[in-house]
């Protein structure tokens, strides 16, 4: 089954819409992903096919929780999952964070390539990242615990405007027990991504 195929048959399981022009964008960006990939070591996805799934639909189902125009997405890696939201969502703005060369190399020549307008690559350590303006959302799916997420960029949004999105695993109960006092669980959405093995939730944070 080509590329092509494959995600046309991952998004007709799901309600998303997605034109023909953005499933080929969606190609092209795992073409690129791969071809870096053997030099760069990206992610430890090998398999394009396999791409499709754990980072492509991964990445676009969490498109209809987010709230908002202006979005970070810290620890992007190669763009995940910024890039594909992006692709999905031209009226958003994106910044991908990350503190490695090599991964915002990449993205520029993935913004480059794909013409991509509404993603800026920033190389820097989130704790020194200033934007001047909050965000409407922070997204990550690098952190290790809610905790960290919300430490390390509790700067990047304010109490009256943003929230983070955090890209979970399992629920993490454990980890929402230990939120500091200032923080407060707004929702969490339990996603289906297609022909995803584990549980994929999105939990929703703010501040007060």
């Amino acid at each position: 089954m080509t590329l092509t195929s494959k995600l046309q048959s991952l998004i007709a399981k799901t309600s998303l819409q997605v034109s023909e022009q953005q499933i080929q964008l969606l190609i092209q960006y795992v073409e690129l992903l791969h071809k870096w990939n053997k030099a760069y070591n990206l992610t430890s996805v090998r398999d394009p096919q396999d791409m499709l799934v754990k980072h492509i639909m991964d990445s676009l189902m969490v498109g209809e929780i987010l709230e908002g125009n202006n979005f970070i997405d810290v620890g992007t890696g190669p763009g995940l999952p910024g890039i594909p939201l992006a692709i999905l969502y031209p009226e958003r703005n994106f910044i991908l964070l990350d503190s490695l060369g090599k991964r915002i190399t990449f993205l520029r020549q993935v913004v480059f390539q794909l013409k991509i307008t509404n993603v800026k690559p920033v190389k820097s350590r989130v704790e020194e990242f200033q934007e001047g303006i909050p965000f409407d959302g922070v997204i990550s799916r690098a952190f290790s615990s809610l905790n960290d997420m919300v430490n390390w960029c509790s700067h990047l949004i304010t109490e009256e405007h943003g929230q983070f999105f955090a890209l979970k695993g399992q629920y993490p109960t454990n980890e929402l027990a230990d939120l500091p006092k200032n923080i407060a669980l707004v929702s969490s959405h339990k996603i289906k991504v297609p022909e995803l093995v584990g549980e994929r939730h999105v939990i929703i944070l703010k501040k007060y």
